[in-house]
């Protein structure tokens, strides 16, 4: 990665353009409330990283897109930012990388930003399936998990999530439909997801691993009726009886590093804290 300059410029908001097709969200939360604010008070500690757009005087972001939101909310016309010159490959992996090492990232992020890379290492020559001899060049997900720490089956399973939904990865986002799961519900097609989406929000529940296991084994032996999805939907789970839902969102600012376990963890230690003052209290009156 070359800068075109080796220190931070000002750059108007108005001449930057977020990289197009990114798969990170900018979200209007708690988290960008803070981040607002800290841009307030000490402005960006931390210089975009840009590219210039060919015959314009605008830039595409690389790396700073919801501190570039923050400023504009902040009221902030000017902000620092490092040019660099890259293509669209070298832009795109880049962007990723810079991503990815954020403290909370969605699922769907994840997925998509995981196939923004293996397409874009498709494009630098990288195998993007195992039917290739051997001595071709590395896997594109083999590099991927490299770069990640993690298994190539893992950035695989991520990459299935982009055939879900929208309304059903929102669900997994959200947190209501874990992981293994989804990856089992991808292999559904449209029309099916469509038809579970319609049982779940009908019935106010999620498949159970299991159940998503049926289905995906039933999609491909023999497809799946609205019939079938609503008989196997219909069976009581021991896991959603009287479940009381709380957003993860509201609980992140109690517990921003928490995950989902970690966060059920904590707001049971809160229910037993807060019992055990009522039982003072009622104490005390006494």
């Amino acid at each position: 990665m070359k800068n075109t300059r080796n220190q931070p410029v000002n750059i108007l908001v108005s001449k930057l353009r977020p990289f197009a097709g990114h798969p990170f969200k900018v979200k209007d939360d708690e988290e960008m409330n803070t981040l607002i604010e800290s841009v307030q008070t000490q402005g960006i500690l931390s210089p975009l990283i840009v590219r210039p757009i060919e015959n314009t005087d605008e830039y595409e972001v690389i790396s700073g897109h919801r501190r570039l939101h923050a400023a504009v909310k902040a009221g902030i016309t000017e902000v620092p930012a490092l040019i660099v010159s890259l293509d669209r490959d070298a832009t795109a992996i880049v962007l990723v990388d810079s991503n990815l090492h954020r403290e909370h990232i969605l699922p769907s992020e994840k997925a998509f930003a995981y196939k923004m890379k293996a397409e874009t290492l498709a494009h630098k020559g990288y195998r993007t399936d195992l039917t290739s001899v051997q001595v071709a060049p590395k896997l594109a997900t083999e590099q991927i998990a490299e770069d990640a720490g993690t298994s190539k089956d893992t950035i695989k399973r991520y990459i299935r999530l982009t055939n879900l939904i929208p309304e059903i990865l929102q669900y997994v986002d959200d947190g209501r439909i874990a992981f293994t799961p989804a990856v089992e519900l991808s292999y559904l097609n449209e029309q099916e997801q469509y038809d579970l989406l319609e049982q779940m929000e009908l019935n106010d529940c999620t498949p159970s691993l299991s159940q998503a296991c049926r289905f995906k084994k039933m999609s491909g032996e023999e497809g799946l009726t609205p019939e079938v999805i609503a008989t196997v939907m219909s069976e009581e789970k021991a896991n959603q009886r009287e479940m009381f839902k709380v957003p993860m969102e509201r609980i992140r600012k109690y517990v921003p590093n928490a995950n989902t376990k970690q966060a059920e963890d904590f707001v049971m230690k809160a229910c037993e804290h807060y019992h055990r003052y009522l039982l003072r209290q009622r104490d005390r009156d006494r």
